[in-house]
């Protein structure tokens, strides 16, 4: 038996491999169908929201001290969505806080505003203010941790800041860290409810 010669055998080994390559190549999907669709899979899950958009009012109020923080925090708002009822003061012209602290509880407690925002030197004399008010519970926050408190655990629906107290970014981040948190609930809503208690207890006896 003669040899096989070394270049019939590469010859038969070539043919093999290209054979056996080409079937794999037509058999295996095209890399094609799954880069084209990924990208649209991906788009249509990502959902962009911005939370508490749909043009709900929020009251905003300020003293001379105030003012400038007040106009400023109003572009934020309405960078977020929502509608402004603005309550004044128009000027760093001396003026009485609660006055401005009363126009902003009184439309939060009315419903004719979503949340209220008041500023003045100090965030205290407005906070006691708007308390007075039924049906609203006002916190004074100087930071993001009190900002985030006063609405998961409190339900609170005016906020108070003190622009002698805080810069400008920091009520930036309070202002939108109190938009965007919601009420807890739960074990906080038995607390809610007796302190909603106790301002019906006294409505009741001042009759």
């Amino acid at each position: 038996m003669s040899p096989i010669p070394d270049e019939y055998i590469h010859n038969i080994v070539e043919q093999v491999v290209a054979r056996t390559i080409g079937g794999m190549n037509e058999a295996a999907p095209t890399p094609a169908t799954p880069q084209t669709s990924s990208p649209v899979s991906q788009k249509s899950e990502t959902v962009t929201t911005e939370p508490h958009i749909g043009k709900k009012k929020v009251a905003i109020g300020a003293d001379h001290g105030g003012f400038e923080l007040k106009e400023t925090l109003k572009t934020d708002l309405a960078g977020l969505g929502f509608d402004i009822l603005d309550c004044g003061t128009n000027s760093k012209e001396a003026v009485d806080y609660p006055d401005f602290a009363l126009a902003v509880a009184k439309k939060v407690s009315s419903g004719e505003a979503w949340r209220g925002v008041m500023i003045d030197g100090a965030g205290i004399g407005s906070c006691m203010v708007a308390n007075k008010v039924p049906g609203v519970r006002a916190a004074m926050a100087y930071d993001y941790a009190s900002a985030s408190n006063s609405r998961e655990h409190n339900d609170a629906n005016v906020l108070t800041l003190g622009a002698g107290l805080i810069g400008v970014n920091q009520a930036k981040l309070i202002l939108k860290t109190w938009l965007t948190t919601d009420f807890g609930g739960g074990r906080h809503q038995k607390r809610i409810d007796k302190i909603v208690a106790v301002e019906k207890q006294f409505l009741k006896d001042t009759k």
